[in-house]
């Protein structure tokens, strides 16, 4: 097992490895901005190093100051969390020339799923099912538009160089095409560094379903369930489930075979996530991208089957086997995750601010991976999570009726928050009969 491990990252994420941490007795190692001297993340490690001031780009993006951490500190390994450099092949790549262990899949298997277009290509050659788009990147209006009458309107268009639904819309004819080209292009260039756009055909009612992975040392990649994650504000998950109550045993097992043989593909190592688009109208699915690392809704697979993703993480970069039975595992119960964000519950725009009460709930099924409590401020720096509030029930009506509850109990002060928007979601009638899609939020948000 890895001796020490450096958390490349922040808030509840970083506090959720270094709990793993600990349990495993591998000494960990935070590193902070100036921003989050005072969050519990930085206190629970058993060091921790300032390495720059609150902009991204001066401290959590800075390899070089994260590998200077890494050699002060003495860490073995590092371990990137989600978003910031955990999905940088680059990084990967100097993390393992330092002579460390790189909790992650390889920089290869990273730069081969980052780029949207190069992995549909990949999975479509694979035999992994893809919708109608570019085989090429789209870098003029001209192209878009020829681009676009081949597939068919309506289309999507998306940075194929990007994610978290930065620049992401659909175009219904040529002109709202247009439009929509030159916002992705921009801002694929300003967030990613890269004008290039990728043309996907737009499914109108579609459900958003994903399956976690994990590839073995000993070769094998096994699929460990899948989450439904359709509650989305701007592209943006912010509720998600398991099992997802749109999918059938047949269609469940079709999803994780394809899953798997996306991972085998590229020789997978470790925690992934394969992220799949389910038309709800045909039933048919189709890949849409790949998610190298943990992912922020990893605590329902393992409220449902009762494995701490992150050790494995830990055991597969150490070389060593999973603690579970690759063929064994079962899931039982239903879990749900509501994503806490310090936004207008209305709007959802950022509300930064001191946080002056912080009561969480607790009880049977109820778990919050939390990142602040009450005397912390909430910055404009970084994205404004705050927890995931999460709940298991044996099933979905058990597990909806303790999400009720906690929501109620979770009480929040200072910046204004979404747990509004939750009690409104767990009262919506399309979310509790589970046969809702994408579209769900703009319903109760119109």
């Amino acid at each position: 097992m890895l001796g020490s491990v450096l958390v490349a990252n922040r808030g509840e994420i970083a506090r959720r490895i270094i709990g793993t941490s600990r349990r495993l007795g591998i000494r960990s190692v935070a590193v902070y901005s100036e921003a989050d001297a005072g969050l519990p993340f930085v206190r629970e490690a058993d060091e921790a190093v300032l390495i720059g001031p609150p902009p991204p780009a001066q401290s959590y993006l800075d390899a070089a100051a994260i590998l200077a951490a890494a050699r002060q500190s003495g860490a073995s390994a590092i371990h990137p969390g989600y978003g910031f450099l955990s999905e940088n092949a680059a990084f990967a790549h100097q993390v393992l020339a330092e002579g460390l262990a790189w909790v992650g899949p390889s920089p290869e298997a990273i730069e081969q799923m980052g780029e949207k277009i190069n992995a549909r290509n990949l999975m479509s050659r694979a035999g992994v099912p893809v919708a109608l788009g570019s085989t090429e990147p789209v870098t003029d209006a001209g192209a878009a538009l020829a681009e676009a009458e081949r597939i068919g309107y309506p289309v999507m268009v998306k940075a194929a160089a990007g994610g978290g639904g930065i620049g992401m819309s659909a175009a219904t004819g040529p002109e709202a095409l247009q439009t929509a080209f030159e916002t992705a292009r921009t801002r694929a260039e300003r967030f990613f560094g890269s004008p290039a756009i990728l043309l996907e055909r737009f499914f109108e009612r579609a459900r958003h379903v994903e399956v976690q992975i994990m590839g073995l040392n000993d070769g094998r990649v096994v699929a460990l369930g899948e989450r439904d994650c359709s509650v989305q504000r701007r592209h943006q998950k912010v509720a998600e489930e398991t099992p997802s109550p749109g999918v059938s045993p047949q269609l469940r097992e079709a999803l994780l075979a394809s899953a798997v043989r996306a991972g085998e593909t590229v020789g997978y190592l470790g925690a992934g996530t394969v992220e799949f688009l389910l038309d709800v109208l045909t039933g048919e699915f189709v890949f849409l991208e790949m998610n190298t690392r943990l992912q922020v809704e990893h605590p329902v697979t393992e409220l449902v089957t009762g494995i701490d993703l992150v050790e494995q993480q830990f055991l597969v970069a150490s070389g060593e086997p999973v603690s579970f039975e690759p063929a064994g595992v079962r899931p039982d119960g239903h879990a749900l995750e509501f994503r806490v964000y310090a936004e207008d519950p209305v709007r959802f725009l950022p509300s930064p601010g001191a946080i002056t009460q912080w009561e969480q709930p607790a009880g049977p099924g109820i778990r919050v991976d939390a990142g602040y409590q009450a005397g912390n401020t909430v910055t404009p720096f970084y994205d404004p999570l705050l927890a995931k509030l999460c709940v298991h029930g044996q099933t979905r009506d058990q597990a909806l009726g303790r999400a009720r509850e906690a929501v109620a109990a979770f009480q929040v002060a200072g910046p204004k928050t979404n747990l509004p928007f939750h009690t409104d979601l767990l009262a919506n009638e399309a979310f509790i009969s589970g046969d809702y899609d994408t579209t769900v939020v703009a319903g109760l948000r119109p």
